[in-house]
């Protein structure tokens, strides 16, 4: 369905099937594509106790995914005769009992059954065993099951049940790293058909990615941004109290430290700003007084972007708990601390904090903008819309946030799938190069737009068009790699985009992210692995660390499975 422009209602297109572009899960990314593009609704009849193949919630039923194994065989009335038959009987008794929740005796059946079966007949024995482990699960025995589980997999190497299953009892025992390997290997060998065991992968991979995080976090070695990425920062607040105090030379009646400060800035030499800040604080000129709340405010917001989140937090919460501080000081500090609040995965105490700013400042334009960031993350569409509409009024000359909220009228469009709003935001777009004409961010994320409406001729024009404005954006060639890998599938172009972006600023994350999933989706683990761990160093936020470490985690995990399989599943997986 399109509109009368040509815009598709379609939406933008699913986040598995931009594997490659937006740096998804590298181990499932392809195969997950395979799954969406070629799985067709299954007309064999489930088996299992329940009677409904879903949740509540509409989630597959795990139960339904990882049932008991039944024979396919129409039963005999003769009585069985050879010790394979009558092994087979046990644990279609056994099965029975299993159905009526009698797990002791459904036990006991595969137990005997397991005695009398001919050791040569491994594809019976495992099934024997994973029957059993199936009831060791419901009774909650998960070092049995995973026992059991390892059994079967020894006699029948490909028996993707006993995968899944054994990595469910993994993940109860927290043991995530081997949880996900299984449920990854299942993936491989049924083709990427199972949606729960898709679903489930990605689970185990987020947890062991924000587990691997947390730990990482703690002892990571901070690094400071790169000059054009403070900058950028900086561009995002329209009325910041101290940010405007920086960019006007005469600094009037301040200490000569704080004027250093103020001067570090001006000249980005930003590595100086929190020990200037700190010697200032220290320091006992009586002038420093009547501007500490500033200097704080300062040092917290570089704490924030140097990811010491402890102390951000700290120098915040001295401005926002002291009673005489002026209004402007204290919104800004909310706004900051909401945003660190944020990126620390807390949105209940980020939307706390909005809420503050905006009842003691409701005409700051800068609350509803970067509420309206928040409100996009948590993909609340509607409420971010209403925030940017709000920012526009109260800053109408600020191009930042006018596109932006052309961006989220939008997304809006695409979730109401209305033909007319999408129409009225692309209008917009163009509206705002006439009104903002030198605002690189207009260009972008109209660019970001069209890519999704898969428009790639036009979206490479205006990415060119964005570079032009601002030519030290990083970020801007990795946008534009990634649409050429999106458009043509050119690798080559959209690694020499990406190398350009590096070579401009040699600490963009995102770059080096980027890179390291395009190589580990050729097949260059180890190169993807080092790139990901050059993003890791470069990271702030535990959000940007946990995503990382899903990346490398699944990257390790993808050479484990090529080695357990030895096969040619994953060959195939790479060609899909």
């Amino acid at each position: 369905m399109t509109g009368a422009s040509g815009v598709s209602m379609t939406g933008p297109l699913p986040k598995w099937q931009l594997a490659l572009a937006v740096a998804a899960p590298v181990a499932l990314g392809l195969g997950y594509m395979y799954y969406k593009n070629n799985s067709k609704p299954s007309s064999e009849p489930s088996r299992g106790k329940s009677k409904n193949n879903f949740k509540k919630n509409g989630a597959p039923s795990t139960e339904k995914q990882i049932s008991i194994d039944v024979d396919c065989l129409p039963k005999s009335t003769a009585e069985p005769e050879t010790p394979l038959e009558k092994a087979q009987k046990l644990k279609a008794e056994g099965n029975e009992l299993f159905k009526i929740g009698k797990y002791d005796e459904a036990i006991s059946h595969y137990n005997n059954a397991i005695k009398i079966c001919p050791i040569e007949n491994t594809e019976a024995l495992a099934t024997f065993y994973q029957n059993r482990a199936a009831a060791y699960e419901q009774l909650k025995k998960y070092s049995s099951v995973k026992a059991d589980c390892t059994k079967a997999l020894e006699l029948n190497p490909r028996y993707a049940k006993a995968l899944l299953r054994r990595a469910r009892a993994m993940e109860h025992c927290n043991e995530l790293k081997s949880a996900f390997e299984d449920f990854t290997a299942a993936c491989f060998l049924e083709n990427f058909t199972n949606q729960t065991a898709i679903m489930m992968a990605d689970k185990v991979l987020k947890q062991l990615g924000r587990q691997h995080a947390a730990e990482y976090l703690a002892n990571k070695k901070l690094v400071v941004p790169s000059k054009h990425y403070i900058k950028t920062y900086i561009n995002t607040f329209y009325n910041d109290p101290v940010f405007s105090l920086h960019q006007n030379p005469d600094y009037g009646n301040i200490s000569p430290g704080f004027a250093k400060v103020l001067q570090c800035m001006q000249e980005q030499q930003y590595d100086d700003v929190i020990p200037y800040c700190t010697e200032e604080l220290n320091s006992s000129n009586p002038d420093t007084v009547s501007h500490k709340m500033e200097i704080l405010l300062l040092r917290a917001t570089f704490y924030l972007l140097l990811g010491q989140h402890d102390a951000a937090i700290e120098d915040f919460e001295v401005i926002i708990n002291t009673d005489d501080v002026p209004v402007p000081l204290k919104v800004y500090a909310l706004i900051k601390r909401a945003t660190l609040f944020m990126q620390l995965e807390n949105p209940d105490k980020s939307f706390c904090d909005f809420k503050m700013a905006a009842e003691l400042d409701p005409e700051c334009g800068d609350v509803y903008h970067h509420r309206g960031h928040a409100h996009l993350l948590m993909e609340k569409i509607h409420e971010a819309r209403e925030d940017f509409k709000k920012a526009t009024e109260l800053n109408p000359n600020f191009g930042l946030v006018y596109v932006q909220k052309c961006y989220t009228d939008y997304r809006y469009g695409m979730v109401e799938r209305s033909t007319e709003i999408i129409e009225k935001a692309m209008k917009d777009f163009e509206v705002a190069f006439e009104k903002f004409p030198d605002c690189p961010e207009c260009y972008t994320m109209y660019a970001q737009t069209l890519m999704e409406l898969q428009e790639y001729q036009k979206a490479d024009a205006y990415f060119a068009k964005a570079i032009e404005k601002d030519p030290n954006n990083a970020t801007v060639y990795v946008h534009r790699g990634l649409l050429h890998l999106q458009w043509n599938a050119n690798i080559n172009k959209a690694v020499e985009y990406i190398n350009t972006a590096l070579k401009i600023d040699d600490k963009c994350e995102y770059g080096y992210e980027t890179l390291g999933t395009i190589e580990a989706q050729r097949g260059n683990i180890e190169e993807a692995i080092k790139l990901f761990d050059k993003a890791l160093t470069l990271s702030r936020t535990l959000i940007e660390l946990t995503h990382i470490f899903s990346l490398k985690d699944a990257a390790k995990t993808r050479l484990t499975i090529k080695e357990k399989l030895n096969s040619d599943i994953m060959l195939n997986f790479r060609n899909i």
